[in-house]
């Protein structure tokens, strides 16, 4: 858990950073982009790669390997005097948390063969991940308030040095029985197919459809049928094919995608809530935003006791995409002065999620063979990656277009692209004129917001109906092996 707790923090550590690292460094606009996103672009397009290379050459290996470049990349980045500096410092911390976050999964599949114990850790592992992304704003508010800039890099050191000293002692080595040759080609086809996409998919709601965002989304699709093609086809794939034989996993990866979807899509209107909206400052928010983790660190290990005291995996999932939907409603509710209604429908669906995720991933992790357990995980997580990327495209568009339609026509140019540009404009204006437009772009990013919490609640409701139908399908294939293994 120490690595993948450092890896989550490090998706937000920046959040309350940046002023100072601008006031330090001066990046320019592009610059403080690419501080801030090079560090998931390049952990989303390695993450199957990484995978693979621990399946053939040994998790824990590639997981002190991974230990040792992002604590190396941290110092690297603590100490960094120019932007440039910084972001090589950022994608190298990328390459190290591709190595580690498919490690860790992996690791636990191999090290708990019985279901009741696996099922446990894996409720463990996703409250560990989602309270990471929570804990590291905070943690970044914190240390940026009583030291330099850099201390939010420096406290992955002692995490890290632990994990190599401990590693090698408690953590078994494990990798494939029969690795066969790491396909080199599916190296950059993987990378081609999976960095155009989320690119894209991020920049939509904030940028629009934009040419080059379009295109960018029309390359990845290429390179990712290419990349498809070059699994079926070659000798000793990157991602083994057989592991689709089974409708399970299949499944397994398509519900979780779903599940990610959910949760990016509401986070993107939830931290803008609590800032632009309701006036908090980002501190004031980052603490704020901690109440919702208390229910995820309920529900994933909940799910899973439900589980393994016979309550039916199908039952679980469903139930968890219904409290999802819950949450989105309570969102979809929500007036511009709602502070407990948006965190309890925060939390509400967060317990949901990750409620089916931690059963998606048990399922998906149990079908699969050990020695593919890198691959398979690997491929959860880049599902993950799409999905959150997809819901902040989708219901972010959606709130974008209702804030678009609720704006006066008449309103600065600014004002009526979005909640932020409208309170920079706010600034400028007399006090009552800059009163009412402030009014208007709070209440219309609200009913954004309610717009896209309804969506959400929607598709829920319809990935709850298709989780029944999947894992009834799953239960029955089981039952028909246990028929035949009898006979």
């Amino acid at each position: 858990m120490l690595p993948l707790l450092l890896v989550s923090m490090d998706v937000s550590v920046l959040y309350f950073a940046v002023p100072a690292i601008s006031a330090d460094l001066e990046p320019s606009g592009v610059q403080q982009l690419w501080i801030f996103d090079v560090y998931g672009f390049v952990l989303s397009g390695l993450l199957m790669t990484m995978g693979a290379l621990g399946d053939r050459f040994g998790r824990r290996r590639l997981l002190l390997a991974g230990a040792a470049a992002f604590g190396a990349a941290s110092v690297a980045a603590a100490y960094a005097r120019t932007p440039e500096a910084l972001i090589a410092a950022r994608a190298v911390l990328g390459v190290g948390g591709a190595t580690l976050m498919p490690s860790t999964m992996a690791l636990v599949r191999t090290m708990f063969r019985d279901a009741r114990q696996r099922a446990r850790a894996i409720g463990i592992w996703s409250a560990v991940m989602a309270g990471g992304v929570a804990f590291g704003s905070v943690l970044s508010g914190v240390l940026v308030e009583h030291f330099w800039w850099g201390s939010v890099f420096l406290v992955n050191l002692p995490a890290m040095a632990l994990l190599l000293v401990l590693g090698p002692l408690l953590l078994p080595a494990s990798r494939s029985a029969r690795p066969g040759r790491f396909d080199l080609v599916s190296v950059p086809l993987s990378m081609a197919a999976v960095l155009p996409l989320v690119y894209g998919l991020k920049e939509i709601p904030s940028e629009g459809f934009q040419t080059r965002y379009v295109l960018s989304l029309v390359a990845g699709l290429v390179f990712l049928l290419l990349f498809v093609r070059r699994q079926r086809t070659a000798a000793s794939p990157m991602v083994d094919p057989s592991l689709f034989r089974s409708r399970g996993f299949g499944s397994a990866l398509s519900l979780n995608l779903v599940a990610s979807f959910a949760m990016m899509g509401s986070a993107y209107f939830t931290t803008q809530y609590l800032q632009s909206v309701l006036g908090k400052s980002p501190m004031e928010a980052a603490l704020w935003s901690l109440v919702p983790s208390v229910l995820v660190g309920i529900a994933a290990p909940t799910s899973g006791a439900l589980v393994q005291r016979g309550v039916p995996r199908g039952h679980v999932v469903t139930a968890g995409f219904a409290v999802a939907a819950a949450g989105y409603a309570l969102l979809a509710l929500a007036g511009a002065d709602s502070l407990w209604t948006v965190l309890g429908g925060a939390g509400v669906l967060a317990a949901g999620i990750v409620t089916v995720m931690s059963q998606m991933t048990d399922l998906a992790l149990g079908l699969v063979p050990v020695e593919r357990a890198g691959s398979a995980s690997s491929l959860l997580e880049t599902g993950q990656e799409f999905g959150g990327a997809l819901g902040m495209a989708v219901l972010g568009s959606i709130g974008t277009a209702v804030y678009h339609h609720r704006i006066p026509g008449d309103a600065p140019a600014p004002a009526r692209e979005t909640l932020g540009g409208a309170l920079a404009v706010v600034r400028e204006l007399p006090s009552a004129a800059g009163g009412a437009l402030a009014d208007v772009a709070r209440g219309a990013f609200t009913d954004g917001m309610n717009a896209g919490a309804a969506a959400g609640a929607v598709l829920l409701l319809a990935a709850a109906l298709s989780s029944v139908r999947a894992l009834r399908e799953r239960r029955s294939e089981r039952t028909r092996a246990d028929s035949e293994a009898g006979e």
